[in-house]
């Protein structure tokens, strides 16, 4: 065993600069009412003698933890194998490390683990939380609302059960599925294509759901036989592009609602022996790049910023924290959005809260 220094205590901070305590801990819990050369000498004395202040009284002055936890609704194995959730979760960890706060992973393998997060969340351990690849029946928002945290969702809520009107707009960062889904469609159709297949995501969830309408829009009263439903996997691409060349072995293009699910259809109409894009144009959705890229041939997707999106998440929560009483809905600056679109209603009390971010079609080989 080796003995360790002992940590610098507030008096000792207090001793150096030459103020009282009371003085200290007000410059170091972000206190107003003391006067800049003061604060110059507290911060000096800080940075000197290496004092990091006690968290646990700090949250007793401040009421903050700096701590944000990031709920995903997915499996731990679908979580890293994913390389949408590293994207999100990068942008969400550069907007907090940014602001001082740590992020708290909570994953949920299945039903019995939502009231263990619901308790974690109720026990006071964080601030806020930031929530999403939620299902339709998932009961994780109403065990969130019922722990009273503010929340930020990612992708727009599908419940219709009154919940927004009795608890104040819900607040959500999205992309725009259904308008990326009809660009990947017209652009297959002004190929020439015009036997287009769709494989969706899994249709419990919005953005999967808002996928196959954006076809829809498209195709209009298309074979339904040229739509199958799928998981957002590779492995669940090629099950379907399997079952869709089963049954209409004369389709001539293939939408898939994500690039994963994109790359497993390529592997299996490479082992169909049809080419790609001259017997079938492939067009993805998401356009990350370790997967869009490396696909033989290279992927046209539908590209929406993942990253952005999990950075405009935190954003918006930590706004929210910020506002007296917590608010209910992150206010707009035109500095929210790409391109100067405002990220959010102009007043939180309009019918919804939701940013959605637009989406580009990025061409490449496949269609």
């Amino acid at each position: 065993m080796t003995d360790t220094a002992p940590r610098p205590t507030l008096e000792a901070v207090a001793a150096r600069a030459g103020v009282s305590r009371a003085t200290v801990s007000r410059v170091v819990n972000g206190g107003d009412g003391v006067r800049e050369p003061l604060v110059e000498r507290v911060r000096r004395a800080v940075e000197e003698l290496g004092y990091v202040p006690n968290q646990a009284a700090r949250s007793l002055v401040t009421r903050r933890h700096d701590a944000v936890a990031v709920v995903i609704a997915e499996p731990e194995a679908r979580v890293f194998a994913d390389p949408f959730f590293a994207l999100q979760l990068r942008g969400i960890s550069k907007e907090l490390t940014a602001h001082d706060n740590q992020l708290v992973l909570l994953l949920t393998e299945g039903r019995d683990d939502h009231a263990r997060v619901a308790r974690y969340l109720a026990g006071g351990h964080v601030d806020g939380a930031l929530v999403f690849s939620l299902h339709l029946d998932d009961p994780l928002p109403g065990l969130i609302q019922g722990a009273g945290v503010p929340t930020v969702f990612g992708g727009r809520p599908g419940w219709s059960d009154g919940r927004a009107a009795a608890t104040g707009p819900t607040v959500y960062v999205d992309s725009d599925n259904r308008g990326g889904a009809r660009d990947a469609v017209r652009h297959l159709a002004s190929l020439g294509r015009t036997r287009i297949a769709h494989i969706t995501g899994p249709l419990d969830q919005t953005s999967a759901a808002d996928r196959l309408d954006g076809y829809r829009d498209v195709m209009g009263d298309a074979d339904p036989g040229l739509v199958a439903e799928s998981d957002f996997t590779p492995a669940g691409g090629e099950r379907a592009m399997r079952a869709l060349l089963d049954r209409r072995p004369g389709l001539d293009a293939l939408f898939a609602a994500n690039d994963l699910t994109a790359a497993g259809a390529l592997r299996v109409l490479r082992e169909r022996g049809l080419r790609v894009p001259e017997d079938v144009a492939v067009v993805g959705f998401d356009d990350m790049l370790p997967v869009a890229e490396q696909t033989d041939p290279p992927l046209t997707t539908v590209r929406q910023d993942i990253e952005e999106m999990g950075r405009l998440m935190a954003r918006l929560l930590l706004r929210r924290l910020d506002r007296p009483g917590g608010g209910t809905g992150p206010r707009a600056t035109d500095e929210d959005g790409p391109g100067g679109r405002p990220a959010a209603p102009a007043d939180p009390d309009d019918a919804g809260a939701g940013v959605v971010l637009p989406t580009t079609l990025v061409r490449r080989a496949s269609a």
